[in-house]
């Protein structure tokens, strides 16, 4: 029983410790569900899908997009109810429920033809209620009783001024003005109480404590129904409630109680009426009338506003402080001593006690940045950009005015001493008459010093971002530095922590964390930790953060927050990653300057730009997640897209080849981000790359046999399940098979016709050929007669050259000859008086003039020329022989001296004659009469 009873006071403790801080909140305004601002009653389905009634018509929300169904007549819907695969909806002179088709989408059945008596005018539905197997719907002026297994309608008469009806264990109660409470017994009313107070009071809520009935009035009283009559409740928050007015409440799975008021947003009560906390627009609510409450499977709280929706984690390991007024500013550290909470921001240190509701308070002196909150030997202290401070409740005393602490370090040799990191090097803090105070600058070493430890009693080092890391060693007494040694720097956001007893320095442009080794006196890779802090999907951006008392050591990724902790069966770390999204990783402010503190047991405080978050490691938990395909659509060119039917395995045709997917995960958990992964088999067999939009689409598919599967990551945890969609694409008219056995055909057909077509060419061109060759042989035997002839005409040239040779050659013999004789003659001539003389001179002129020698030489002529003797006797038939014989030596070209001795003449007869020829002839003066016969 005391351990129960710790328990419980632990618990307690737990929710008032940090009361101002407030679970993570979600806001949906109009713009982004695109409907009206009021939202009236919520509800979900078992796949997690959220149903809001919206003055606009029903939403419905997947966890990715908001999808709108007006009501039948378009009024305003004012309840919703999910009841098993059906969501049962009222509006104005309406009710009914909606059930989704193949395609996914919801499709109204109305249940008014049902109804054997009309309704009201006027009537409005304002509230659904399943109790069994009945479905109730509340108007202002009637309960509606329908029998979902005979489909039958049971009719109560119920006025009251704000329809309001309860379920308590399977027991209906509902309030009719002035007359009070009732109950639901045989499909008959039964007066519980009358109570004037439950009578003239509005009842808001009825809920069963410890087997009691307690009321919530309108009012914020609270009010349990005993035997004795009404008894109050009397709550930390009655004098707050009694302010205001309610419009809705809920008792969440805690048991605690979530008030929903009309102008000043939400209030949160324990089951023993103390606040937990009080929510309203100044501290993240979209609108502070809160129409409608929720609490979904993840036991989120969902708000129905007057303007838009909201949705409250509060099973969420986080918590938030924002500072939206820029009151704290920027926070580096936090720490809790004496009961108060420090937080050190860059506007100074700021304070309150932890369990109060008040706002922070700065301390007085400290404005300014604050880089460190240590608490060493009993005594917190503050390092500033002034310097130290000491800090006692609600005050601070500068005790060091050597500019910039960074950090501040116990020296183990000396308790009285302390060493700090400061803008300009180290310096000794000294305790004097139970006063620490500044006792020396460690001369030599004037680097920023951020980042230091002790390797040894008299070995310092110290990691400068911009100039590496130092290995100091110091004197005996702290005073200077005796040497130096340095090693380049490693970029900004390096670390150098002690964690452990080990030395640990962080590499992240070479993605590795190394470890100080004590032996070889220079760093080694940590393989461990690096496989731990870097990997494939998310790395250790910024420093290490070590966390002595729990033996933690903690970093930030992109996506998660990185922790190990001591194995359990192993002496190996073990490493726990909690998912971020990425807008939390931005908002912790500069890289290198992330800070998480611990507070109280397994609670953490994350300093951020705004404020900070809480983190709670015990309500860090594996949640798993289910990703549905919430509709299809294809598409024709230059057509509206149509809905394909989720429960089948449709066949498309093949101009529906334009195919888009839509998917969710329905997770409402705002630190919990959800990226997307898809894979179309039939198209490509990887996955693609992580994707944050829910929906895809393919573009001019071909056919065939397709399934589409996606998968979801939410934080670093993959979904449960992958969700599968198979299609198939029909083959295009021209690819079916009574096309292929058309073209099988025509192309069988176009053969045999080009078959046909070649053939005839060929035996055209054959033809061709054979006519061409024909022609060819003939022009090559005219060519060859042609030559023949050629060569006969050659051969005539060649025999008329000879015969002219021959002929020229006997003229000359004979010129020549005529010649010899005629020069022996004229010798002979001079012994003419001797008779054998004589007899010689007539035989030598009969030589001359021998007949024969021009019948040699005219035959020869003919032969030569045969046809000049018979033209020219034609154009001259008056010339004599002796006349021809003289043509036919000037055909020959001869000269009249080379003529005389052929005729016996002498040159000056043969002038004669050829003047006679002449003359013969009729040739005009001008004309020579060797030319004339040249050119016969």
């Amino acid at each position: 029983m005391k351990t129960k009873a710790l328990l419980v006071i632990f618990l307690l403790n737990s929710i008032l410790l940090f009361t101002q801080e407030l679970p993570p909140i979600i806001t949906y305004p109009p713009e982004e569900y695109q409907a009206d601002n009021q939202n009236w009653m919520i509800s979900q389905s078992s796949d997690k899908t959220i149903y809001i009634a919206n003055n606009s018509g029903l939403l419905e929300f997947d966890g990715s997009r908001f999808k709108l169904y007006y009501s039948p007549n378009r009024s305003v819907i004012r309840s919703v109810k999910v009841i098993n695969d059906l969501v049962y909806t009222g509006c104005f002179m309406e009710f009914g429920y909606w059930k989704k088709n193949d395609f996914g989408l919801l499709v109204y059945h109305s249940l008014i033809p049902k109804l054997k008596e009309p309704l009201i005018d006027d009537e409005q539905f304002w509230n659904i209620l399943e109790v069994g197997d009945w479905v109730l719907f509340q108007s202002l002026d009637r309960i509606y009783s329908y029998n979902t297994i005979d489909e039958t309608f049971t009719v109560i008469d119920s006025e009251t001024s704000r329809a309001k009806i309860f379920n308590i264990d399977n027991n209906v109660f509902f309030q009719q003005s002035d007359k009070g409470i009732f109950e639901i017994k045989n499909g008959n009313p039964i007066l519980v109480s009358e109570d004037p107070i439950l009578a003239k009071n509005l009842v808001m809520a009825i809920y069963r404590i410890d087997q009691k009935l307690l009321f919530l009035l309108e009012k914020g009283g609270f009010y349990y129904l005993e035997e004795d009559g009404l008894k109050k409740w009397n709550t930390e928050a009655d004098k707050q409630l009694n302010e205001m007015n309610l419009f809705s409440s809920i008792q969440l799975s805690d048991g605690s109680f979530a008030l929903g008021t009309i102008s000043n947003g939400l209030y949160r009560i324990d089951k023993t009426g103390k606040t937990i906390n009080a929510i309203n627009k100044e501290k993240g609510l979209y609108n502070n009338t809160i129409l409608s409450m929720f609490e979904d499977m993840d036991k989120n709280l969902w708000l129905g506003l007057d303007n838009g929706v909201s949705v409250i984690n509060y099973d969420s390991q986080f918590k938030e402080y924002n500072d939206l007024k820029g009151e704290v500013g920027n926070v580096y550290a936090a720490k809790i001593f004496n009961g108060l909470l420090y937080i050190g921001t860059n506007q100074g240190l700021f304070y309150k006690e932890v369990n109060s509701l008040d706002s922070f308070q700065i301390i007085d002196g400290t404005q300014g940045q604050v880089w460190c909150l240590v608490e060493l030997n009993g005594t917190l202290f503050c390092g500033h950009n002034k310097g130290t401070y000491v800090v006692k409740n609600n005050s601070a005393s500068l005790i060091c005015e050597f500019p910039g602490t960074w950090n501040i370090k116990k020296i183990e040799k000396d308790s009285s001493l302390l060493l700090q990191g400061n803008y300009e090097g180290l310096s000794v803090l000294e305790k004097r008459n139970g006063k620490w105070q500044l006792r020396n600058k460690l001369k030599g070493f004037d680097f920023s010093s951020r980042f230091f430890e002790f390797t040894d009693t008299n070995e310092i080092m110290v990691n400068n971002e911009y100039k590496g890391i130092f290995k100091l060693t110091v004197d005996p007494n702290l005073d200077a530095i005796t040497n130096i040694q340095n090693e380049p720097a490693n970029g900004f956001g390096s670390s150098l922590v002690l964690h452990d007893d080990t030395l640990l320095y962080t590499e992240n442009s070479n993605q590795r964390i190394l470890k100080y080794d004590h032996h070889q006196h220079n760093f080694v890779v940590d393989t461990v930790l690096s496989k731990m802090f870097y990997g494939p999907e998310d790395n250790l951006q910024g420093i290490l953060i070590p966390d002595n008392e729990t033996n933690k050591l903690w970093g930030f990724g992109d996506k998660n927050i990185i922790y190990t902790t001591p194995g359990k069966l192993s002496d190996l770390p073990e490493v726990v990653k909690i998912p971020i999204p990425l807008n939390f990783r931005r908002s912790l402010g500069i890289t290198g300057f992330e800070n998480i503190s611990h507070l109280t047991d397994n609670t953490y405080l994350i300093g951020d730009s705004n404020g900070y978050t809480l983190l709670d490691l015990d309500k860090v938990k594996t949640k798993e997640y289910s990703i549905r395909i919430t509709s299809a659509f294809k598409k024709s060119i230059n057509a509206p897209r149509t809905d394909i039917p989720l429960n089948t395995e449709p066949e498309m045709a093949f101009k529906e080849n334009n195919l888009e997917f839509s998917y969710s995960v329905p997770n409402y958990d705002k630190y919990a981000e959800v990226s997307y992964q898809y894979k179309l088999d039939g198209l490509n067999d990887n996955w693609s790359n992580w994707l944050s939009q829910p929906d895809i689409s393919f573009e001019n598919l071909s056919f065939g046999d397709y399934t589409f599967n996606v998968r979801a990551k939410i934080g670093d945890r993959l979904s449960k399940n992958i969700a599968s969609f198979s299609f198939v694409i029909k083959r295009p008219w021209y690819y079916s098979n009574g096309a292929i056995l058309c073209y099988f055909l025509f192309l069988a057909l176009i053969s045999f016709l080009i078959h046909k077509l070649y053939k005839a060419y060929y035996k055209k061109q054959h033809a061709r050929l054979l006519k061409e060759n024909t022609k060819k042989l003939k022009r090559k035997k005219l060519k060859a007669q042609r030559k023949i002839v050629e060569i006969k005409n050659e051969k005539l040239r060649q025999d008329i050259t000879n015969k002219n040779r021959e002929l020229a050659i006997s003229t000359m013999s004979i010129i020549k000859k005529n010649e010899f004789l005629s020069a022996i003659r004229d010798q002979l001539k001079e012994n003419a008086d001797n008779p054998g003389i004589k007899s010689v001179i007539r035989t030598i002129n009969q030589n001359i003039n021998n007949g024969d020698d021009w019948s040699f030489f005219e035959e020869a002529f003919n032969n030569a020329d045969k046809d000049f003797l018979k033209k020219i006797k034609k154009l001259h038939p008056e010339l004599t022989p002796n006349d021809l014989k003289l043509c036919a030596y000037l055909r020959l070209n001869l000269s009249s001296k080379e003529i005389a001795p052929l005729l016996n003449i002498s040159v000056r007869s043969v002038e004669v004659k050829r003047y006679r020829l002449r003359k013969k002839m009729q040739l005009q003066h001008e004309s020579g009469l060797t030319d004339y016969i040249l050119n016969l």
